[in-house]
């Protein structure tokens, strides 16, 4: 099959969709790989590794979109690629269809043949989510403590104190592996943290393996609520594989909160759990309402692309092989753990939450 990388052109993104040596593995199983000119470059990758590694090198997007059968990017498409694309072409990517519905509506009227990473569930696991997940998950943790800064707008509170201070109070709403490295960062940093997740099974595992200033707690409204009003810093990473992520903080919860302490909305890319917020960029990561610092930035991982790459890679590319091998014909029949993963297919949306949430019939794909 012949697959295209293209460079990734959203506001502050650095990621490719595809190392070096993830092409060189292409190659080796017979694919031939095209990928544009820079592609690279954010995540330290040269034009020069990829030609080593057996790729051919594009100096246009729309040449990569023209000739490749299957497009493996790293996030959503953008309006601006959208012309790109041909009828019946593959895409493998984040997606996150449910909060993005004019990309739901083009992908269908194209008839593009779209997979995405965040929906592949592999024994009720995202492996394709997870990597970028813990990372932004980190990452939660370090922007949270650093944006608690007064010059950052913050209520000037650091976050591990020092001898004869208070320490910061981060609660960390979701106990999967954005919150469980969100919770432990800021535990490192010397926090008091809380988890807060419905699952009582996953809450037992947190409570065995994290660390003392690490507690749990069952999550509902009225547990939310009694703890807001103590918090410097909340994280937010809950997530309904597919849908939009529930609001679990209104904007009158704000004015609860400390002035200057700092929401991390890690489930942005879904919409986002916190009412009050709206998507931003590294450029411009941040914004205040009712005195609260909200930081929402879209593509967090795009910060650290190198680490994120790898590591997106890793999960990745045994996917991208077989959809290579098989083709979209046939990989949901030859490999059906990549029917959840399967959200247009000429025209037909098969993923029912991303229905609900645009009001776009869907079906079940039949093997």
């Amino acid at each position: 099959m012949i697959i295209g990388v293209p460079k990734e052109i959203k506001t502050d993104e650095y990621r490719v969709s595809v190392t070096p040596a993830g092409v060189a593995e292409l190659v080796k199983a017979g694919h031939r790989v095209y990928v544009e000119s820079c592609a690279g470059e954010g995540s330290g990758f040269s034009d020069s590794a990829y030609v080593d590694a057996g790729a051919s090198l594009l100096l246009e997007a729309a040449e990569v979109f023209e000739l490749s059968e299957l497009i493996v990017k790293v996030k959503e498409p953008i309006a601006s690629e959208y012309p790109l694309f041909k009828p019946g072409q593959t895409l493998f990517t984040y997606l996150h269809l449910a909060a993005d519905e004019p990309q739901t509506r083009f992908l269908l009227e194209k008839g593009i043949r779209a997979f995405s990473y965040e929906t592949l569930n592999v024994k009720g696991r995202l492996p394709l989510l997870e990597p970028m997940s813990e990372v932004a998950g980190k990452m939660a943790a370090l922007m949270g403590a650093v944006h608690l800064g007064r010059y950052q707008g913050g209520s000037g509170l650091l976050a591990g104190g020092v001898v004869g201070t208070a320490r910061a109070k981060v609660m960390v709403l979701g106990g999967g592996v954005a919150g469980k490295a969100a919770a432990e960062v800021a535990a490192g940093l010397g926090a008091d943290v809380t988890i807060l997740d419905i699952n009582t099974e996953r809450l037992h595992y947190l409570n065995d393996v994290m660390a003392p200033n690490i507690a749990t707690l069952y999550s509902s409204s009225e547990a939310i609520a009694s703890q807001l009003a103590q918090c410097d810093i909340v994280v937010g990473t809950v997530l309904i594989p597919g849908a939009k992520a529930p609001k679990l903080i209104t904007r009158e919860m704000l004015k609860n909160m400390k002035p200057g302490s700092v929401l991390v909305d890690v489930s942005i890319d879904q919409g986002g759990c916190f009412e009050s917020s709206h998507a931003t960029t590294h450029t411009d990561p941040t914004f205040i309402e009712e005195g609260v610092v909200h930081y929402c930035v879209a593509n967090m991982p795009g910060a650290y692309p190198r680490t994120s790459t790898y590591a997106l890679t890793n999960a990745t590319l045994p996917y991208v092989k077989a959809l290579a091998k098989f083709g979209a014909e046939d990989i949901c029949r030859e490999y059906p753990v990549m029917i959840s993963s399967l959200n247009t297919y000429d025209g037909v949306l098969y993923n029912e939450a991303v229905g609900i949430a645009h009001n776009i019939q869907s079906s079940k794909y039949i093997v």
